[in-house]
């Protein structure tokens, strides 16, 4: 079941030995919006593999604010935790699921034999170290260069196609928290974006115009 699970979400890219270890070793989640997958300070002992749903990957700061990080999407894994399981490290992120979902847990205790077993396991690890540094690195440089209302934007966006919706139903103060800024500032922002045209605040919901 793990394995055929897998196999469509990652079509020819696993060796069928590996697949089998899958089956065997591996354990299916399903988790609900708002769940905590994986806490910061938390042992690491499972490796996660996206079936379906979002996650969203918060760090927290040295004042116990959060920033949002970047999202997992459908067969995604995140690249801090497969580091953590490597150096047998406590995790520094809070995974929270952004919608409800399934995932697979890989034990950790396997990452050192698989890397060195298979070609297949090293590419994917390899593509996903890239693919979240690429993310980490667009994270840095919307933080460093953007305005608050560029961020805004791209948040919104973000949400609005993890959730294929124009509608987003969130309110002002988690969008503040997951951006470290202040409810005021966004609800602010929020005002002038749709003075803007770019969104329409109802009650307890914003539409995306330009989605």
């Amino acid at each position: 079941m793990i394995k055929d699970k897998i196999k469509i979400v990652y079509p020819n890219l696993f060796d069928n030995e590996l697949l089998n270890e899958f089956e065997e070793l591996g354990l299916l989640k399903r988790f609900h919006q708002n769940d905590i997958i994986i806490d910061i300070d938390e042992n690491i002992n499972g490796i996660p593999i996206l079936l379906s749903g979002a996650i969203k990957i918060m760090r927290e700061d040295f004042d116990h604010g959060e920033l949002l990080l970047y999202f997992l999407e459908r067969g995604n894994t995140c690249s801090l935790t497969i580091d953590c399981c490597l150096e047998n490290k406590q995790s520094k992120i809070r995974a929270v699921a952004e919608t409800d979902g399934e995932l697979v847990m890989l034990p950790s205790v396997k990452m050192d034999e698989w890397l060195a077993k298979y070609k297949s396991w090293r590419k994917f690890i390899l593509n996903s170290y890239n693919n979240r540094l690429d993310e980490m690195l667009e994270t840095i440089d919307n933080i460093a260069f953007n305005t608050m209302s560029d961020r805004l934007k791209k948040y919104l966006l973000d949400i609005a196609s993890i959730n294929k919706s124009k509608f987003i139903n969130k309110t002002h103060q988690e969008i503040a928290y997951e951006l470290n800024t202040s409810r005021v500032v966004i609800s602010r922002l929020l005002k002038a974006l749709e003075i803007n045209g770019f969104l329409i605040l109802n009650r307890n919901e914003i539409r995306i115009a330009e989605f």
